[in-house]
């Protein structure tokens, strides 16, 4: 995962601030630019990593329910008054309990 967001990082030229995991769900903070739509955003990071993962870990498809990576739909939020910076990569950084955690190594995107 790590690697294909690196790419898509270099390709659309996103920066990966953070990214964290609550188990079954995945948060990323992300600087775009406008020209991207939020949910442009939302599409290219999920169709490039569920076509890279399921390239290289095929037999991942046969376990998911629905031969689906990711599940329809999302969210976006932004950077503005009242929220800052620090608030949302905090928040990402922190997902999951920390039994989740024990099992599920985060990684932040800015310590590669």
């Amino acid at each position: 995962m790590k690697r294909v967001l690196e790419e898509i990082a270099e390709r659309y030229e996103f920066v990966f601030e953070a990214i964290g995991s609550d188990g079954d769900h995945v948060h990323v903070f992300a600087g775009v630019a406008p020209r991207y739509s939020p949910s442009d955003v939302i599409s290219i990071i999920k169709s490039i990593t569920a076509r890279q993962l399921f390239a290289k870990f095929p037999e991942t498809k046969e376990l998911l329910w629905g031969g689906e990576f990711w599940s329809d739909g999302g969210y976006v939020g932004t950077v503005g008054e009242g929220v800052t910076v620090d608030i949302i990569k905090n928040y990402v950084e922190k997902q999951g309990s920390p039994e989740e955690k024990e099992g599920c190594q985060q990684f932040k995107l800015t310590e590669f």
